[in-house]
């Protein structure tokens, strides 16, 4: 089964090795047929500690790292969109 991976904003940067990314994503409301914004909070692992408050990053389902980190970091958003821009 393929890893899954999100595009969130970090909201904070406190733990050691540790970051918080907020997950926004856009649904349906089911009777009213509005979209509305849900946004969820996850723990991922920032080996470097590299990644600071406000940054863009990708996040990856990994093993379980420790109580409540399931996700590990893969990269800024910034500099992914960057190589991939270049890349054509």
């Amino acid at each position: 089964m393929p890893r899954r991976i999100m595009q969130g904003t970090v909201v904070s940067d406190k733990g050691d090795k540790t970051i918080i990314v907020l997950v926004e994503r856009r649904v349906m409301h089911p009777v009213y047929k509005k979209f509305i914004r849900q946004s969820k909070r996850y723990a991922a692992h920032d080996e470097n500690n590299q990644f600071k408050t406000g940054d863009n990053v990708f996040i990856e389902e990994s093993r379980p790292i420790s109580k409540r980190k399931r996700w590990v970091v893969l990269t800024d958003a910034a500099a992914a969109a960057e190589s991939g821009s270049s890349a054509g």
